[in-house]
């Protein structure tokens, strides 16, 4: 693979990023709840977090276009460290709004280390795309086990005041990144990318590579959001400590981050659409374990299922996704991508708590079948038309390894 050293930077930019944001879900729907005037408004702090990151992705996109990725990542990062400043001082006051003022600043972080993936992408040859991406993505094992536990240290860290060393420690990641960062070696984009040009984006959705890898990225995020911001809320109303939410939490990100080390040769082996129908198997084990049973290891197993599910589609659909546009189109194509995706994640993290009070935690886990079997359906129904098409060419489909496959 090229420009190893590059993408191992930006796995670890990524696994700095991911800690932090185990570390937030862990601990942002207990904080609410302690301080919102309405227990359904326990996630709305998570829900303002991913609206910031669905208005950065697009304007970042395009920055990035003209200062560069390195830059563009810097920014994010000083946005997320007055972000994680801004809570810490928001749970010391007491103070629900300035809470979610904080949660602002950190979407923004969100949004602009979204990137880190296409940055990786970049530096690697086609056919290496998804290796890189799956690299970056396995940065975040560090937070399955880093995450969690940073939270549950940092909980009582200062005297009086719980959850403020949560967010205090989150600050202090930042400046770990901005270290990291000032070691990445990403050249300044070329004459053809800053240009712009190309397609309206209107031709670029119409395409049906893009439409289902957006739409991939969308069920895999809206379906993991939602059912990973209200477990702690789930466990809590069952009785569970806070210990034993962490600990799932840490499932999850295991399942999320893990699959990364080999779900890239997966695609590069087998495809980007047969691994989102594998990806989609894995959100019905989650949804079906939620509905099974309401122990530990149901939470268990529900959320590391939850994590695979997402890692698989995710990767596939972000390597379909770097297939569909030219380099002048390349900021746009990403920028709508994620909008879309964070869109849909400020519904799920938004609603997340007021679904858990209105519908319970089994209907949810019932209700997230209806997207993940709509994709399934649609994968499939596109595999096989794929494998039509390729079989009434001259010469059949490409050798696998030499050319990225659907």
């Amino acid at each position: 693979m090229n420009s190893r050293p590059t993408v191992l930077l930006l796995a670890a930019c990524q696994a700095t990023f991911v800690t932090g944001t185990s570390l937030i879900v862990a601990v942002s729907a207990l904080v609410g709840v302690s301080l919102a005037p309405d227990p359904r408004l326990a996630t709305l702090p998570a829900g303002v977090l991913a609206l910031f990151a669905m208005a950065t992705t697009m304007p970042a996109s395009l920055l990035m276009r003209r200062i560069g990725r390195q830059n563009g990542f810097r920014l994010g990062v000083v946005a997320g460290a007055i972000g994680a400043s801004t809570s810490a001082l928001a749970i010391a006051r007491h103070d629900f709004a300035l809470f979610c003022a904080g949660a602002a600043g950190l979407g923004v972080l969100a949004g602009a280390a979204g990137f880190y993936r296409f940055a990786a992408a970049d530096a690697v040859s086609a056919v290496d795309r998804p290796r890189a991406i799956s690299l970056v993505l396995a940065g975040g094992l560090v937070a399955a086990f880093l995450g969690p536990s940073l939270a549950a240290w940092s909980r009582t860290a200062v005297a009086g005041l719980d959850f403020v060393g949560c967010y205090i420690a989150l600050a202090l990641l930042q400046i770990v990144s901005l270290t990291l960062l000032g070691f990445v070696d990403i050249p300044r984009p070329p004459l053809e990318e800053t240009a712009g040009g190309g397609r309206p984006l209107t031709a670029l959705v119409r395409q049906p590579r893009y439409a289902i890898a957006v739409f991939a990225a969308v069920v895999a995020y809206a379906t993991m959001t939602a059912l990973m911001s209200a477990t702690p809320l789930a466990m809590g109303a069952r009785g569970f400590a806070f210990g034993d939410t962490a600990t799932v939490i840490q499932w999850h990100a295991v399942g999320m981050f893990a699959p990364s080390f080999f779900s890239g040769r997966l695609v590069q082996r087998y495809g980007t659409l047969p691994m989102m129908a594998a990806g989609c198997l894995c959100l019905v084990l989650s949804a079906a374990a939620g509905l099974a049973g309401e122990s530990a290891w149901f939470f268990r197993l529900g959320l590391a299922a939850l994590g695979v599910g997402w890692n698989f589609l995710f990767v596939a659909a972000s390597t379909l996704l770097t297939r569909t546009y030219s380099p002048g189109e390349k900021a746009r194509a990403q920028g709508l991508n994620d909008l879309l995706v964070f869109a849909t994640v400020t519904v799920a993290a938004g609603f997340s708590g007021v679904l858990h009070e209105v519908i319970g935690w089994r209907v949810m886990n019932l209700a997230s079948l209806v997207p993940v079997v709509a994709l399934l359906l649609l994968t499939t129904v596109a595999h096989q038309r794929n494998r039509a098409s390729s079989s009434n060419e001259p010469g059949g489909a490409e050798p696998e390894g030499q050319q990225p496959t659907d």
